[in-house]
Formats: structure tokens, C-alpha cells, sequence
């Protein structure tokens, strides 16, 4: 057993606040991955296992198997719906560019600062080696 140091007075409320916050943020990454990965095998698996039985028996309707494909199919199309539900940031990065999912009060971002921000021209801190060393 490795002995415990005593804790500070005004520490460790805030290093539980922490490990809270953190906690929280760990759940809900883990919710959102259980929710996506679970979407991902309940539409996709059942075209696997049936593509595989296809293959060694041959007995499966054709039309079974386009509902399964097309089950596969909206997966994809529910992915961009399960993002924005569970993810501030994807919401956030989306109401800054999308017109549609903008907030009133939220400004426009110009051409010319999306033209900035993506090329690799403007004021830049001079580097050199004795800089990085």
C-alpha cells in the first residue's frame, strides 16, 4: 500500500469537481459510441450473416436481401442525424457554416476569413532554429 498524503483543504472539492466533469464527459463519449456502433450492427449484420448464408445455400429471396441492403443503407443516413444529437462540438461546427442551423444572433463568417483560415498565407511568427532550440 502506498501512504496517502494529506489533502489539502480547498483541493480536493475541486480535484473531485475534476474527476466529475471528466467522468461525465467519459460516459458520454461511451453513450454515443454504444449508440453508433450499436446502429452500425443492428443494420449491417443481419446483410452480413444473410450474405454468408446466400453463399453456402443459396436460399435467400432476393427481395430479402435488397430489404437488408437498403437496412444497411440508412445506417449511413442516420449517421449525420446521431452526431449533432449527442455532440456539441459537431452542433456548434455546424451552426457556424450550415445557414439552416445558424443562430440569430450567431455572425456570418466572411469569404475572405474562410479563405485566411484555410490557406496557409497570413502573419505567421517568425521560426528558425534558434527559435525551436
Amino acid at each position: 500500500q502506498v501512504p496517502r498524503a494529506p489533502s489539502q483543504p480547498g483541493g480536493g472539492s475541486e480535484s473531485r469537481r475534476f474527476a466529475n466533469k471528466h467522468s461525465k464527459k467519459a460516459l458520454k463519449a461511451s453513450l454515443t459510441l454504444g449508440i453508433l456502433l450499436g446502429m452500425f450492427f443492428v443494420a449491417w449484420l443481419p446483410f452480413f450473416v444473410t450474405n454468408v448464408t446466400q453463399a453456402v445455400c443459396g436460399c435467400v429471396p432476393a427481395g430479402f436481401f435488397d430489404v437488408l441492403t437498403w437496412l444497411g443503407y440508412c445506417n449511413s443516413t442516420m449517421n449525420p442525424i446521431i452526431y449533432p444529437l449527442f455532440m456539441r462540438d459537431f452542433k456548434r461546427a455546424m451552426g457556424k457554416y450550415l445557414p439552416c442551423c445558424r443562430r440569430s444572433g450567431e455572425p456570418r463568417p466572411s469569404a475572405i476569413s474562410l479563405s485566411m483560415r484555410n490557406s496557409n498565407s497570413g502573419p505567421r511568427a517568425a521560426t528558425s532554429l534558434k527559435n525551436v532550440l
